[in-house]
Parts: structure tokens; sequence; C-alpha cells
């Protein structure tokens, strides 16, 4: 799974014309939102097949700003707190969270400035968590 950054203009139908051209080739949504900074969107979104998107959005003339790799994290929904714990070891190993949202199946969605030790981080969790250190995904960017 790929994050995928793009600036969309802040008017009507901008979103429309993304959700059309992915559409048309062929490519779904896993997750991701759209939030207006300094008059322009600022979109990240999840999907499977990274240059696809990119190369449909060019066509229909939107800005790709990046293609990203993603590490996909399960946290415990029936515990508060997950999330602060989680990204608190991240933090504590010196890993900086770009970007952080959901996907379709409530797992946490992270851009991270060192997938290598997220990964780690993630692994060790998981198998705290869960008694599994391989659920968690990553993915590399040829």
């Amino acid at each position: 799974m790929k994050d995928l950054t793009l600036l969309l203009p802040n008017r009507p139908g901008a979103l429309a014309e993304m959700g059309e051209a992915l559409g048309r080739a062929g490519v779904s949504l896993e997750g991701g939102g759209v939030f207006v900074v300094n008059g322009e969107g600022v979109a990240h979104f999840l999907v499977a097949d990274g240059e696809r998107a990119r190369s449909a959005l060019a066509a229909a003339g939107l800005r790709v700003m990046a293609v990203k790799d993603v590490l996909v994290q399960r946290l415990r929904q029936d515990q508060p707190g997950q999330l602060g714990k989680f990204t608190r070891r991240l933090a504590d190993a010196g890993i900086n969270i770009e970007v952080q949202y959901s996907d379709h199946a409530h797992q946490l969605v992270l851009v991270v400035d060192d997938m290598k030790k997220a990964r780690a981080v993630s692994d060790a969790w998981m198998q705290e968590m869960f008694g599994s250190a391989t659920l968690s995904e990553s993915t590399s960017l040829p």
C-alpha cells in the first residue's frame, strides 16, 4: 500500500474529479482524507498501486506531490490511549510521523521518516499487543 499525496484546487468538484480519474483507472481508495491548508486542498489517500494512481491523476491535470511507503498498524480499539502509547514508542525511537490517518478497516496508516526503524517498533508492538510480530505492513518504492 502507498500514501498518495496531492494538491487539489479549493473549489466545488475538485474531489469528484480526483475520484472519477482514479475510478476510470481502476484505482480504489483504501483510506485517507482531504484538508484545506492555506487555501489549497491537501489530500492523502491510501492506494494499492501508487504509480497507476499517479499516472491517472497526472493525466487528469491534478498535482501529485508524492507516492510514499506506509506503515499500517492495528491498535486495540477497546483500550483507550493506544494511539498515544504507540506513537510515543515511535517518538522515543526518534521516528517522525509525517502523515497519519485511518484506512477503511480502522487501522492506523502512517508515513514516517524512517520506515526501517518504524517497522521494528511496529513489530515489537504487535508481538506485545497481539502475540504476532508480522501483522503490520510496510511497503517499499522501487
